[in-house]
C-alpha cells in the first residue's frame, strides 16, 4: 500500500461546534483532556449514562476550535461503516469516506459513543490510530493514510453495563488514556438543572434530592441509576407547567423501570420530596 501523508486538511465546516456548550468541570477533566490532545493520546471516557460524557466531549471541541465527529456505535456497524466505500452515482462509481476517515483527514475530534456496542472486528480498525503510527489502512484504495497532527481519537462507554459479550479487550483498552466521569455533586448538578430546564433554585433542589435517592436502588433491583439527563427532562416538563410529582413520575421513574415495586418506590420518594 501506498502512503499518503495529509499535508493539507479537508474542511468539515458542518461538524464545528460554534457556540459553546454549557458545561461545569466536575473534576481535572478539561486539563487532562487538553494535556491528551498536545500529546496525540486517544482518550478514552467512562461513565453511566446520562452524566454528560458528550457534552463534555462537545465542550472540549469548541475550547479546542476542532471539528468534532460523532460515531453512534451499535452492533451493526461495520469497519466499512467507518472507513468509507464506493457508491454507484450514476453512471459512474465514487469513493465516499466514511466517519473515521473524514476525521483522520480533516483534523477533526472523531468521537465513537459507547464504543462497547460496535462489533470486535469493527474495533480493530482504529488500533493502528491509537499509536505511534497514527494512520489508517484503507484497503479498497490501496492507501494507508497518515492522520492529521490535529486530528483525535476518543471513545466512550457505561462501565456498568460491561459484560462477557459487551467489553473492551485489553489489547483495544490499554491503547487510550482514560477518564472516569460520575453524576456530578448535588451542588452543581443543581445548577446545571436550573441552565438545562429553566426551574427556579427551589425546585432544582427537589430534582436532584429525587435522583440522589432513586441512585440509592441501582445495587438493589435497578440496572442504573437516574441520569442528570432525566433530571433536566422532569424539569422542563415542570416549567411547561406538567405537575411536578406527575413530570418526575413520567421522566424519572417510568424511564428507567418496567418493575411495578421499584416504580411504587419511586413514587413514594417523589411523593415525599415534592408535597
Amino acid at each position: 500500500m501506498a502512503i499518503k501523508n495529509l499535508s493539507k486538511e479537508l474542511p468539515v465546516e458542518e461538524y464545528v461546534i460554534e457556540k459553546e456548550p454549557y458545561y461545569i468541570p466536575v473534576g481535572n477533566e478539561v486539563e487532562v483532556f487538553t494535556a491528551a490532545y498536545k500529546n496525540l493520546l486517544p482518550i478514552n471516557l467512562k461513565g453511566p449514562t446520562g452524566c454528560g460524557k458528550t457534552r463534555f466531549m462537545e465542550y472540549m471541541a469548541y475550547r479546542l476550535k476542532r471539528p468534532l465527529i460523532t460515531v453512534a456505535c451499535h452492533e451493526d456497524l461495520t469497519a466499512t461503516d467507518l472507513v468509507g466505500r464506493f457508491l454507484i452515482k450514476g453512471d459512474s462509481v465514487e469513493w465516499n469516506d466514511g466517519p473515521l476517515t473524514k476525521a483522520v483527514k480533516s483534523g477533526a475530534i472523531c468521537y465513537l459513543d459507547e464504543v462497547v456496542e460496535a462489533r470486535k472486528d469493527t474495533i480493530v480498525v482504529i488500533h493502528p490510530l491509537t499509536d505511534d503510527r497514527r494512520m489508517i489502512p484503507i484497503d479498497k484504495l490501496g492507501v494507508i493514510l497518515k492522520a492529521s497532527p490535529h486530528f483525535m481519537l476518543a471513545i466512550s462507554y457505561n462501565p456498568g453495563y460491561q459484560s462477557a459479550v459487551k467489553d473492551l479487550k485489553q489489547s483495544t483498552r490499554q491503547r487510550f488514556v482514560s477518564i472516569e466521569f460520575d453524576y456530578p455533586p448535588a451542588d452543581l448538578e443543581r445548577q446545571i438543572v436550573i441552565h438545562e430546564s429553566g426551574v427556579d433554585n427551589r425546585m432544582a433542589g427537589f430534582l436532584v434530592e429525587i435522583g440522589h435517592r432513586i441512585r440509592n436502588f441501582k445495587h438493589h433491583g435497578l440496572e442504573e441509576g437516574v441520569s442528570t439527563r432525566l433530571l433536566i427532562y422532569a424539569g422542563k416538563l415542570i416549567h411547561e407547567g406538567i405537575d411536578p410529582r406527575e413530570a418526575c413520575r413520567i421522566a424519572m421513574a417510568r424511564p428507567i423501570t418496567d418493575n411495578a415495586d421499584l416504580q411504587k418506590s419511586i413514587d413514594e420518594i417523589i411523593s415525599a420530596i415534592i408535597e
